[in-house]
């Protein structure tokens, strides 16, 4: 059965009158002294017992107030969603490093700066222990766009050119504009991971590698299990990455991807994958 109903009823919640989920704002400590800002999405519906913690990592020049779709659309389907807030590769950051080309030299480095990883790696940390102290959540799933999907990747146990390596530790990872091979990541990195592990990317989801197709060589990497790679009809890069211009079709697919798959997962089992109008969806 397609599920565009259900794509219309995700746009509806997301972008309708009923889009209002709980959120704040608040500054948590890191291990090395600075803090990390988080906007936390509260579940729209509390249940019994702790809810399960999605925490979600933003893209280069991003902050914790980017990925609003997705965080409010996990809240809605029952998740504490936080948004995590990377202050050494934000926008201004980047601005500090603006040249002839804009920004892509800028991006470049930062995603290949081992040490903006790590921050990065504080900062999840950071997020995770402050909502454990709230409840200790039945499952856990990290999940990044851009520069956050490498995020994830790594946490994940990707092999890399940089010579990191993060705690990881989560019950499964989502990947939205996943890197293929190129300046981080060598030839076959994804065949350490272990994890369920999603990647979304889109038809018009350009990176500085190639289009979409080099994107989905990460998933090609991964080994079998529960791993799923959508490509959505029209989707870019900013589109998955809850741009100022948003397109309520693609994000409502994104979302129900998500919420479908890691929902599967915590009753310990992989979902069928859905028929979805505009998207591609491969399994294995």
């Amino acid at each position: 059965m397609k599920l565009l109903p259900l794509l219309f009823a995700f746009a509806a919640a997301l972008f309708g009158p009923a889009r209002a989920i709980a959120q704040h704002h608040v500054e948590v400590p890191r291990t090395d002294g600075a803090s990390t800002p988080l906007a936390v999405y509260e579940p729209s519906a509390a249940g019994k017992g702790c809810a399960p913690l999605a925490l979600i990592s933003h893209g280069a020049g991003g902050s914790e107030r980017g990925l609003r779709y997705l965080g409010e659309g996990l809240a809605r389907d029952g998740w504490r969603a936080i948004v995590i807030g990377h202050r050494e590769s934000s926008l201004g950051v980047l601005a500090a490093d603006m040249r002839s080309d804009g920004f892509r030299q800028g991006v470049t480095d930062l995603i290949t700066n081992a040490d903006a990883y790590k921050a990065r790696f504080m900062d999840i940390d950071a997020a995770r222990a402050w909502a454990q102290k709230i409840c200790r959540a039945p499952y856990s799933a990290l999940l990044g766009h851009s520069m956050g999907a490498i995020t994830v990747m790594l946490e994940a146990g990707a092999t890399n050119k940089l010579g990191l390596a993060a705690a990881g530790g989560f019950d499964a990872y989502v990947a939205l504009s996943p890197e293929g091979p190129g300046p981080v990541f060598p030839p076959d990195a994804w065949r350490p991971i272990r994890a369920p592990m999603l990647l979304i990317t889109g038809t018009r989801d350009r990176g500085l590698e190639g289009d979409y197709t080099w994107r989905t060589q990460a998933w090609d990497g991964l080994g079998p299990g529960c791993r799923w790679l959508a490509v959505i009809d029209g989707a870019s890069h900013m589109d998955l990455g809850g741009g100022r211009s948003t397109n309520a079709r693609i994000e409502a697919a994104a979302v129900a991807l998500a919420t479908r798959y890691l929902d599967a997962l915590r009753r310990g089992n992989c979902a069928n994958a859905p028929r979805l109008d505009g998207v591609a969806l491969r399994t294995k």
